[in-house]
């Protein structure tokens, strides 16, 4: 018997056929189509969300599109993205210096005015709010083969007690034997200072009288005005500076350092600025004493920053002139001496030493600064601390002070070798600062070796570690699309939902007010495989969306008013309708984080007590425990859904 088929059954006999054929001639591009497919269905489906989580995509108008290169997150929500001048020599040659601030809440962006170039800088949160943003980028680097005129560090000596000196960019500077070099910055000398020494007369009428004048000194890089080999010169000598005359020549000269045509490596700034979260700009401060790139700034528990490490203003990494900003005077005084890497892991410990985790990224010798140690400021002696694994493996881990902070445990997770190694370890440590003799334990591994990793601690005490790279800087398309979530309590990693975006050098995370994990950034060297296409600025953000966020939501936790400050018991009460669904509250600083270093973020345990229609929590008087500042204030249920933060001031 024979049938009509129908025009319905026509069309999926043909599409069925068509696919058939299409898998025939290439199915292996079939299979890859079918395998995405079925994963971007697998991961929208609501089950799957409630188990790993979800990202998506943030949409960001172009002309808001940067090389996010710093993100730190605000007290009024928002976050200061920085780029400065990106790594693009070109935008770095015109002046062209960016930051935009991100609104999470209503998704809108704005420019800020850049003074400076805050590429590769250092920053911090103040107690009053405000972000102390330091250093920067004063010249890109000159490689190997591309530096064609002798330069190097010109000291320069003002022997004048009574007046300042401000030498411009271009100022020349002459050898005895006539040879000259080009300031390719202006720099300013302070007055000299005088010694006195008080004495009393015949009528004991007190006479100073002054005993000795010292030059203030400072430096600036200079290259040889003509060139070739003939400016190289590794012999101290005085320089005259062309165009002073009389005494202000003679009180006003150089000394030379080492000039050569060796590779220059990027150079440092002394500016340093607060960022005012209200009125949205940069507000000048006194600059540092020294110049840095790449430092790590890390605050105190008087509510002062420490500025550590970075290449000076010639180049050369910081011997160890570490320096103490205070927000009071916005003036900046010398710190304990100690050497470290570029971006050395500083945290914050219970008794306020500094403990050093041996994360560190880019700058400094194998063999210097590397071992870890608890760093006691007051007495600048340093106990180290054994028991860490590929301890050569340490640059571009990730490093954190374990949730809640009152364990006081930090964590290593991944790194790699020193420079442009291929080396990545999938090792992770802890160590308990509490034991009497504290000693990194490995912790579980990591899914692969891996650089970059980015680590953001959540509202339910566990750990969110995202992307990176097995290699240096994504060589050879070694971006790792995979993220997971380390929990304290049982020691173990949990798979969560991966991200889309690759995330190499120059990439960030940080925790939303609202609970989320925003991504940004990554700079690799090249885009394939074959290490033949060279790479570009990615530009995407990402946010993740915790598992938790995705269950019961209805049942989510909210706090209503409530105070921003303290009350005289350093407690802080909120209305909530329902006080049974708080289980646990967490006390949350906000991150500042730029080349996989954020030592400002922590999460501190508080106390709670529930009555009819509020809640209370009491927040710990240790300083050291909770430093000064804006902190976000999460309570999850007892399922760890977080509610969305709100904001408080501990002074």
């Amino acid at each position: 018997m024979a049938y009509q088929l129908s025009q319905k059954t026509k069309k999926t006999v043909l599409g069925v056929g068509g696919v058939a054929l299409l898998a025939g001639l290439n199915a292996p591009a079939a299979l890859d189509f079918a395998g995405a497919k079925y994963h971007d269905y697998k991961i929208s489906r609501p089950s799957y969300k409630a188990k790993y989580g979800s990202w998506a995509q943030i949409g960001i108008p172009e002309e808001y599109r940067t090389n996010a290169i710093h993100a730190a997150l605000l007290r009024t929500g928002k976050v200061l993205i920085v780029a400065g001048s990106g790594n693009e020599q070109k935008k770095f040659d015109k002046g062209s210096f960016d930051t935009v601030l991100w609104d999470p809440e209503r998704n809108t962006f704005k420019k800020v005015a850049t003074p400076e170039d805050f590429f590769c800088s250092g920053h911090a949160a103040l107690p009053d709010g405000r972000l102390l943003v330091a250093g920067g980028t004063a010249r890109y680097e000159l490689l190997n083969g591309e530096v064609d005129r002798a330069g190097g560090g010109m000291r320069v000596k003002n022997e004048n007690p009574d007046k300042p000196v401000t030498l411009p960019k271009g100022t020349r500077f002459r050898s005895p034997a006539g040879v000259e070099y080009v300031s390719r910055f202006a720099v300013t000398l302070p007055k000299a200072k005088r010694s006195f020494e008080v004495t009393r007369d015949a009528r004991g009428v007190v006479q100073p009288w002054e005993t000795k004048v010292t030059a203030s000194e400072r430096r600036v890089f200079v290259e040889a005005a003509e060139k070739g080999p003939l400016s190289v010169t590794d012999s101290q000598a005085q320089y005259e500076i062309v165009g002073l005359r009389g005494d202000a020549a003679a009180n006003t000269y150089g000394l030379s350092e080492k000039i050569t045509l060796e590779k220059q490596d990027f150079q440092g700034i002394r500016a340093a600025y607060e960022f005012d979260p209200v009125a949205e700009k940069y507000v000048p401060v006194d600059p540092m004493d020294k110049a840095r790139w790449y430092p790590t700034l890390v605050g105190l528990d008087d509510g002062r920053i420490l500025a550590a490490s970075g290449l000076d203003d010639v180049g050369v990494i910081d011997p160890g002139d570490n320096e103490i900003y205070d927000p009071e005077t916005k003036k900046w005084s010398p710190g304990p001496k100690r050497y470290f890497p570029t971006y050395p892991a500083l945290f914050l410990t219970k008794g306020g030493k500094l403990f050093y985790s041996g994360s560190n990224a880019g700058y400094g010798p194998a063999d210097k600064g590397r071992v870890p140690g608890l760093w006691d400021l007051e007495t600048n002696s340093f106990r180290k601390v054994p028991g860490l694994t590929r301890p050569d493996q340490l640059e571009t881990s990730a490093s954190l002070l374990l949730p809640p902070a009152q364990d006081q445990k930090v964590m290593v997770l991944g790194g790699g070798g020193v420079g442009e190694s291929k080396k990545a370890t999938e090792r992770t440590a802890v160590v308990d600062l509490k034991a009497d003799n504290p000693v990194f334990k490995e912790g579980p591994d990591l899914p692969q070796g891996t650089r970059y990793l980015n680590s953001v601690i959540m509202p339910d005490d566990t750990v969110f570690t995202s992307n990176g790279a097995a290699d240096y800087r994504g060589r050879s398309a070694s971006n790792i699309l995979k993220a997971q979530v380390y929990d304290p309590r049982s020691n173990a990693f949990k798979e969560a939902a991966a991200p889309a975006v690759g995330r190499n050098y120059h990439s960030e995370a940080l925790l939303l007010p609202d609970g989320r994990v925003a991504t940004f950034g990554s700079d690799p060297l090249f885009d394939d495989q074959q290490n033949t296409k060279l790479g570009h600025f990615e530009q995407r953000m990402e946010v993740f969306t915790p598992a938790a966020l995705h269950r019961n939501t209805a049942r989510r936790p909210v706090l209503k008013d409530g105070p921003r400050a303290l009350d005289a018991d350093h407690r802080v009460t909120y209305r909530t309708a329902h006080p049974d669904r708080v289980a646990e509250a967490r006390l949350m600083r906000p991150s500042a984080v730029t080349h996989t270093t954020d030592v400002e973020q922590r999460s501190i345990e508080l106390k709670v007590t529930r009555k009819s229609g509020q809640v209370t929590f009491d927040v710990p008087r240790d300083r050291t425990l909770v430093p000064p500042g804006w902190y976000m204030l999460f309570v999850t249920d007892a399922d760890g859904t977080p509610s969305k933060a709100k904001w408080v001031q501990v002074t």
